[in-house]
């Protein structure tokens, strides 16, 4: 996570490489953890980029349990300090 200290919208990325599955399988994933993150927007600072980095775990992961990692790196924002860029 990074914290620009801009006054934009919160940006979102997604790394899901081939050691997680096929193009249907990485899909998959990649829409959920959209939709976890589309959930999670008002709890995000203004101006943060967050990238998120699919394991093949991640696979075989339920809404839930994926929701549940997300939101459990999500909640850092509030607890440290974010990077900021000069």
């Amino acid at each position: 996570m990074w914290s620009t200290g801009e006054s934009r919208a919160v940006r979102f990325g997604f790394i899901i490489s081939k050691q997680v599955g096929n193009a249907v399988v990485r899909n998959t994933v990649r829409r959920r953890l959209k939709a976890v993150c589309a959930e999670a927007l008002p709890r995000v600072p203004e101006g943060t980029d967050v990238v998120i980095r699919a394991l093949p775990a991640s696979a075989t992961a339920t809404y839930a349990e994926l929701s549940a990692d997300v939101n459990r790196c999500l909640g850092r924002l509030t607890r440290t300090p974010l990077e900021v860029s000069a």
